[in-house]
């Protein structure tokens, strides 16, 4: 698997202090590299109706998809204070929308706010997916 990439990192981390997330004060960042070499970042964006919010995974696919691209070639994402230890690995929504853009070897990198915590690939977050290709895409 390729080690993290610094400059998606700092992406992930600029876009998490933009985060909306006055209910559970907990800020994401996330940020993907797309195929064509664009790096495309989000943040959590909360809001009073719980459900009606948007993780950081979700607003970043949904600015991949604005801008053109179509494939995800690597992820950030960036939860948690620095130093907590907290490892905030995409949700399993986020992990089907990946899936939507991305193949199970696709590397998704997990940070806290100050250092890098551990690295996964899709499969390993979303065994046995189903995905564009089971429906001949």
């Amino acid at each position: 698997m390729t080690s993290p990439a610094p400059d998606l990192f700092a992406a992930a981390l600029a876009t998490r202090a933009h985060s909306h997330s006055p209910y559970s004060g907990f800020k994401v960042g996330a940020a993907i590299r797309s195929e064509s070499g664009r790096i495309h970042a989000g943040c959590n964006v909360e809001n009073a109706a719980y459900p009606q919010g948007q993780c950081a995974e979700a607003t970043a696919i949904g600015l991949m998809v604005a801008a053109g691209d179509r494939r995800i070639v690597e992820i950030v994402v960036v939860g948690g204070e620095a130093g907590s230890g907290l490892m905030c690995t995409p949700c399993g929504g986020c992990r089907q929308r990946i899936r939507e853009f991305a193949g199970p070897d696709t590397p998704i990198h997990v940070y806290d706010a100050g250092s890098h915590r551990r690295s996964f690939t899709l499969g390993e977050l979303l065994p046995f997916s189903f995905g564009p290709d089971n429906l001949g895409f």
